[in-house]
Parts: structure tokens; C-alpha cells; sequence
């Protein structure tokens, strides 16, 4: 193994308590400001068009997924824009220190030390909630970058980025979520990966477990 590539929402934090701090951020927002809770059904509805499009393949898709939304729920892409950024892409780097799996940062520190790249690969833009998180990769892209305009599981972002790091693919271990995104993308991508175990509690031993699986004498 020379790479790690990671996803992000759900494999690095607990997405469940992460989600449970927007709603109270949320409701406590609107309940001030009732004549713009229109907002709170573009989230949804942003959210909903990108789930019915898992594999879509560009061009441009970094847009698309605004003008997904408009078509649909009848908004303007700028204000799509604007509610998206705030409340999916910034206000909750805010929590996301409060919300990373234990032993997530040793995890990496350990493959740092052991001269393991770090790759992350992310349906969403993931530079600011790594840093919220006080973690570091040695690339980090986005299925709607403009270099791979595939989201998951479209193998091609997986493979671009074993190609930047200079590995095989079957070199590389993917660490992500959802078997029916990330697991597919891997296999796709002739990668072996790990899925998190969303059983309860389960999550917060998967790093330090892995740790130990993978690097035995760090016991």
C-alpha cells in the first residue's frame, strides 16, 4: 500500500452529529428570519437533484448542479448559490472539529510518518472542511473539479488521482462510507477499499482498529 485516498461527509466525521448542529443552527436562523425559510427547500432540493445524479458525467458540473436545482424547485442559480454557500460549503466548518471520528488525525500522522500518501476524494468541495478539521492530504479533489466532472461511482476521479500521486490503483486503499457510491467507485476502479462501519459505535473504534490492522507494531 503507497496511498490512502479518503472521502470526506461520513468517512472523516460523524455526519449524524454534524447534522444535528446545523438543524439547531438552522432553526434557530429562520425562526428569527421566517420570510426566508424558502431557503431551507433549496437545501433539500439541491441536496435531493445531486442524489438522483450519483454517476453523472459533465460537462461542467462544478453549474449543473445549480441549474439542477433551479429547474426543478423554480429558484434563481444565484440564490441557490448564495443559500448553498452559506449552509452547506461554510457554516458548518464550524462544528466539524466537534465531529471527526477518534483517531482520525493519528490515522493520518501514522501514514505520514510511514511515507503513505494521502489523497481525498469528495462529491463536494472538501479544502475548507479538511482544514476545519486540522487534517492535510497531498492532493485533495472534487468530483465536480473541471478536470474530472464525473461524480461517484464514476471510477475516473479515483483513477486521476492514483495517476497525480504516481501509484497503481491497486496500490491504493479507499476509505469512504456508502457501499453504493464509494464501494462501486473503488471496485470500478480495480482499488481495494474500506467502508465505515455504520453500525452503532462501530465508527469510532474504525480508525484506530485500521491503524492496527495496517501497522501492526504501532500497538
Amino acid at each position: 500500500m503507497k496511498a490512502v485516498i479518503f472521502d470526506v461527509d461520513g468517512t472523516l466525521y460523524e455526519q449524524s452529529r454534524l447534522r444535528r448542529k446545523m438543524l439547531y443552527a438552522l432553526l434557530g436562523y429562520y425562526a428569527l428570519r421566517p420570510w426566508r425559510a424558502q431557503e431551507l427547500l433549496i437545501l433539500s432540493k439541491f441536496r435531493a437533484e445531486r442524489e438522483k445524479r450519483s454517476g453523472a458525467v459533465g460537462p461542467d458540473l462544478e453549474n449543473a448542479q445549480y441549474t439542477w436545482c433551479a429547474e426543478k424547485g423554480g429558484y434563481s442559480i444565484p440564490k441557490i448559490k448564495r443559500t448553498v454557500e452559506q449552509w452547506i460549503f461554510r457554516s458548518p466548518n464550524r462544528y466539524l472539529a466537534q465531529c471527526v471520528y477518534p483517531g482520525t488525525q493519528t490515522f493520518f500522522e501514522t501514514l505520514r510518518q510511514r511515507g503513505v500518501k494521502i489523497g481525498i476524494y469528495s462529491d463536494y468541495a472538501a479544502h475548507d472542511k479538511l482544514a476545519a478539521m486540522g487534517l492535510q492530504a497531498d492532493i485533495v479533489v472534487s468530483s465536480t473539479d473541471p478536470f474530472i466532472d464525473r461524480m461517484k461511482p464514476n471510477p475516473e476521479g479515483l483513477l486521476y488521482i492514483a495517476q497525480q500521486l504516481e501509484v497503481a490503483p491497486e496500490e491504493c486503499l479507499f476509505i469512504g462510507d456508502r457501499q453504493e457510491l464509494d464501494g462501486v467507485c473503488a471496485e470500478r476502479a480495480n482499488m481495494p477499499y474500506r467502508i465505515v462501519d455504520k453500525q452503532p459505535f462501530a465508527q469510532f473504534d474504525f480508525y484506530h482498529t485500521l491503524k492496527n490492522q495496517l501497522f501492526p507494531s504501532t500497538n
